[in-house]
């Protein structure tokens, strides 16, 4: 291989991995949600935590993003972030798709 083509492909994994990277935030912002008094992160830890305990506690106290204390309806809580993880897990899938297909 000719140096050429070796900084071109560099430049191309860094260029991915970069937009990778800007994916990764983007999306992980969009898993902060605000609901029931505090700020929460509908991430796979806090939707099984719930998943545990919404059957034998309707209302349990959890700290937030913020480390607050915040009384919630377990079961409300848990259906809003799980919809949230779908919903933002399959729009990051499909984008880094296509960002896979663009390399």
């Amino acid at each position: 291989m000719d140096t050429k083509t070796l900084i071109s492909e560099a430049k191309a994994r860094f260029s991915h991995n970069a937009a990778k990277a800007i994916l990764n935030e983007k999306y992980n912002n969009k898993l902060l949600i605000a609901e029931q008094g505090g700020l929460w992160k509908a991430d796979q830890s806090t939707i099984a935590f719930l998943s545990c305990v919404m059957h034998t506690q309707e209302t349990i106290v959890l700290t937030d993003t913020f480390n607050n204390l915040v009384k919630v309806n377990s079961f409300q809580l848990y259906c809003k972030l799980l919809e949230t993880y779908n919903k933002v897990m399959n729009e990051w899938y499909e984008e880094l798709l296509s960002l896979e297909k663009v390399r």
